[in-house]
């Protein structure tokens, strides 16, 4: 039966950063390898067909499949993701600015009608007032 001291000599400093390169390149691979899927499906500018062979390539000859991939359409990759990057931060910078030029937040329909019935029954608004100020926060 084998001691702890045992199964540490057994396995010396050298094996132990050899098998962590290698579980980092394994790691690295896996990240290409998805990365390259999901430009391949994000890309509209190829038909369904290419998608599938490009896909088959790179499942089933995956080393020779990622390569070509990068040789190929490694260029693209980069400004889709660009293109992407930016229409990204041009609809956050949007949302962004449309919250602050709208200030605070409307008053809901309800708050509306509750103050245009206080407003009625304190005599400031006509029926008639009243009737289209009620139809136009319902409308």
């Amino acid at each position: 039966m084998h001691n702890s001291v045992n199964l540490a000599a057994d396995y010396p400093v050298l094996n132990i950063f050899w098998t962590t390169c290698l579980i980092f390149l394994w790691i690295l691979w896996f990240m290409l390898l998805f990365r390259i899927l999901a430009d391949l499906f994000r890309d509209d500018s190829l038909s369904g067909w290419a998608k599938a062979g490009w896909s088959v390539f790179v499942v089933f000859l995956p080393f020779l499949g990622v390569f070509v991939y990068l040789i190929a359409r490694g260029k693209g990759m980069g400004e889709r993701e660009m293109t992407e990057a930016k229409q990204r931060d041009a609809e956050f910078r949007s949302y962004v600015r449309d919250a602050a030029a709208g200030g605070p937040a409307a008053p809901s329909a309800a708050e509306g009608l509750a103050t245009l019935a206080e407003l009625h029954n304190s005599g400031k608004l006509s029926d008639a007032e009243y009737e289209r100020a009620k139809a136009k926060i319902l409308g």
